[in-house]
């Protein structure tokens, strides 16, 4: 099952880069992200 392993975990891989590039393109997402780094710079 090596190919077949490697072939459904780079589909898995691939859907959830994708799902998170379609959330952090809303506006509402990257203004919790620019939050989130401002937070974590003032440590």
């Amino acid at each position: 099952m090596g190919i077949l392993g490697r072939l459904i975990r780079g589909r898995v891989a691939g859907s959830a880069i994708r799902a998170v590039r379609r959330e952090a393109s809303k506006p509402q997402n990257q203004e919790k992200a620019r939050r989130l780094m401002a937070k974590l710079r003032r440590r």
